[in-house]
């Protein structure tokens, strides 16, 4: 069979007859008309995001559909009292839900769960923000993965003293027997409404007339039950299975980190070199799989560590410092530590150059966008706050505050650490340390790990009328903000690792800040991103909202962004080929053990339209951020993160028509009947082909 300009024909055998040639052109003609017939029944959604299934060692939650997908009768929630239509009074179950994001909560969740007349959930992004806040996540994140435990600190365990997220409801930690979607698009959920108008509006109390408008909702998902369920059953499918199918996958990617003086990467450190560590965390979640902006929760801290090493870096004499320092960017840190539990287990087992005992001292930025006037809190570990060294470290922070719009004070001596990637380093060794964050007690983030965790969020706010470049450049009052914490850390840095000249010269740029939230934040795909990542790396520019999800391919978008912006700020351009710099191994002196090497786009030619590429020298390294729980094979750990993702076969939404129950009834016994008819007239026109398709006799000669 042959389409050609949207039309259909085909070359039939000389073997077939004239009713099964017949039959056969009507099959073709069906088929190739099927595509245009589904589009004139679906409306398909395109800009929407899952709720998908993840797993832990004891645990299934998210949200998924049937096999076939599950369908509803779209109804409209605006307020609470449209809830009584689809739990009660409507005669047309089931229904699927288009929820107003301001009503997307615990209270209204939990009424229809276990309910058979709810088939799904189309959630509609709430503008502005709610007000109240919104966290999905829960009011004591990562518990049970921290430092304190019955062990160690047992009165500071499971939040007994401060609970961190106290608008944190819990959301996505549950497990919902119906899919759930998010619609991105305003424009699509006004034509799902518009159908919900013109065919399903509710009439004097009574139920509308079909057809109506109903909605299909596809995200079956493949793993069940726990972690420890899906990877034994991966492991059976890779052990007897020819074609093993894959159930779930475990949560993945690498930590970005670099050191001021280069080490060599494929030796261990000298045990007395002593190194301060300074890190964060660069991957976010929400409620929704892979929308996570985490304008607060990670991008604040990741684009200050960044700034503050790219001050650090200019420094003159840093050269001459006693002490190294190394920027770490840790991932997975929503997922109970994956990336800093992975680290410290690589130094423990002697895979990491560094050892635990290398490190001097360790200061973590967390949340830092939203300061209370100039005021920047210090917080660290009760049990082991009594350490000589962490009131050294507090003083140096204090005294390089000075003379910078930042204030920073220490919280109260019974306040435990915050959720910190610090706490997996604490529970390998008593390591002096602070963590650095803009609340003093629980978060100022009220939409913490949720999707309204947006540039909004951290105030930050554009002039009318600019265009995409002149928003890349245009200096925010957040950008500001940022440069200042920036500055006191880079000080502070170079303070503990033993710089005793002024530090006045110490500065962070708020125009590389700037322009690090705008790529972060709002679009990857603007003219400096472009100019420093790699030429086969460009694909991953999208024009899309930005993400920073851990997921489960890596890198992600996020790891390969912060590894290129981090060489870029602290990195040297060296004269080399691009032949040279692609094979640094067979290029004299490049010490290839010491640094890394990248061949990147670089800027437009002013005069042209091609880009001036050229090569990159830096520390910058990458590191695994798979969890050790998967390592070792103990997927029931409690002492390692265990999640995973399931997999799926589609994720797919749309919306048409639907009949009533008795029309559909008729038009199949309509149908019965004329494949009934059908076959008893092929029967006959078969028995009395003879006859019907007989081919007349040759008369022969006549003669007169």
């Amino acid at each position: 069979m042959t389409a050609v300009g949207g039309s259909c024909w085909v070359s039939l055998p000389a073997w077939c007859g004239p009713l099964p040639a017949l039959l056969l052109s009507l099959l073709v003609a069906g088929s190739c008309k099927g595509n245009s017939v589904e589009r004139k029944i679906y409306i398909p959604l395109n800009k929407t995001a899952p709720c998908v299934r993840l797993l832990n060692a004891t645990h299934q939650i998210g949200c998924q559909s049937s096999i076939s997908g599950d369908t509803g009768v779209i109804h409209v929630v605006e307020k609470e009292e449209d809830l009584n239509w689809v739990l009660a009074d409507g005669p047309h179950p089931p229904y699927m839900i288009l929820l107003d994001g301001n009503l997307f909560n615990r209270k209204v969740l939990q009424q229809l769960k276990g309910t058979s007349r709810v088939s799904g959930l189309a959630v509609s992004v709430a503008k502005p923000n709610p007000p109240q806040g919104f966290s999905p996540g829960l009011k004591c994140p990562n518990d049970g993965f921290g430092v304190y435990s019955k062990d160690y600190g047992p009165q500071y365990a499971h939040c007994n003293r401060t609970v961190w997220n106290p608008v944190g409801s819990g959301l996505s930690y549950e497990d919902f027997d119906f899919p759930i979607f998010l619609l991105e698009d305003a424009n699509e959920t006004q034509v799902i409404k518009q159908c919900y108008q013109d065919h399903n509006v509710p009439t004097d109390g009574s139920g509308p007339e079909y057809p109506l408008c109903a909605m299909q909702l596809f995200s079956h998902m493949h793993a069940v039950t726990s972690t420890v369920t899906c990877m034994r059953r991966n492991s059976i499918q890779n052990t007897f299975s020819i074609n093993p199918e894959t159930v779930c996958d475990p949560l993945l990617d690498y930590n970005v980190w670099s050191t001021l003086h280069p080490i060599n990467s494929s030796e261990k450190v000298d045990p007395k070199k002593e190194f301060i560590m300074v890190a964060t965390r660069i991957d976010s979640h929400s409620f929704f799989w892979n929308i996570a902006p985490g304008a607060e929760s990670a991008v604040s801290s990741f684009v200050t560590h960044l700034a503050a090493a790219e001050a650090l870096h200019k420094a003159s004499d840093v050269h001459l410092l006693q002490r190294n320092i190394m920027f770490t960017f840790f991932q997975g840190e929503t997922f109970d530590y994956i990336g800093s539990s992975r680290m410290v287990y690589d130094m423990e087992k002697d895979k990491f150059p560094l050892r635990v005992e290398n490190i001097h001292s360790f200061v973590e930025l967390n949340q830092v966008a939203l300061r209370n006037g100039s005021i920047l809190w210090m917080h660290t570990d009760p049990v082991s706050r009594l350490n000589a060294t962490i009131k050294n470290l507090l003083d140096i922070l204090s005294i390089s505050s000075i003379g910078a719009n930042v204030t920073l004070q220490e919280v109260g001596f019974s306040q435990p650490l915050p959720p910190s990637s610090f706490q997996r380093f604490l529970r390998a060794r008593h390591i002096p340390g602070v963590v650095l964050s803009d609340h003093q007690a629980s978060f100022q983030n009220r939409y913490y790990q949720s999707m309204y965790d947006t540039p909004e969020n951290i105030q930050m706010q554009y002039p009318e009328g600019l265009s995409p470049e002149e928003t890349l450049e245009y200096v925010t009052d957040t950008a500001k903000s940022l440069a200042e914490v920036a500055t006191v850390v880079a000080r502070a840095l170079y303070r503990l690792a033993g710089g005793a000249n002024d530090t006045s010269a110490i500065q962070a740029d708020p125009k590389t800040i700037t322009q690090m939230l705008y790529g972060f934040l709002i679009k990857m795909n603007n003219s400096w991103f472009q100019s420093i990542i790699k030429p086969d790396l460009k694909g991953i520019l999208g024009d899309e909202v930005p993400q920073h999800y851990v997921a489960v391919s890596s890198p992600v978008n996020t790891t390969y962004l912060v590894q290129y912006v981090l060489a870029n700020l602290t990195g040297t351009v060296v004269n080399l080929t691009k032949e040279e710099c692609l094979n640094p191994e067979k290029t004299p002196n490049a010490e290839k053990e010491m640094y890394d090497y990248a061949w990147v786009q670089g800027s437009l030619d002013p005069n042209s339209t091609s880009r001036v590429p050229y090569c990159v020298r830096s520390t910058v390294r990458l590191s695994k951020a798979l969890s050790p729980a998967f390592e070792l094979r103990e997927w029931g750990s409690t002492e390692y993160s265990t999640w995973t993702e399931s997999r799926w076969k589609e994720i797919r939404a749309r919306i048409f028509l639907v009949a009533s129950k008795e029309l559909e009834i008729i038009t199949l016994v309509v149908g019965i009947a004329i494949l009934v008819l059908s076959l008893i007239a092929t029967h006959f026109i078969n028995a009395k082909a003879d006859v019907l398709f007989s081919i007349p006799r040759d008369p022969g000669t006549v003669a007169y």
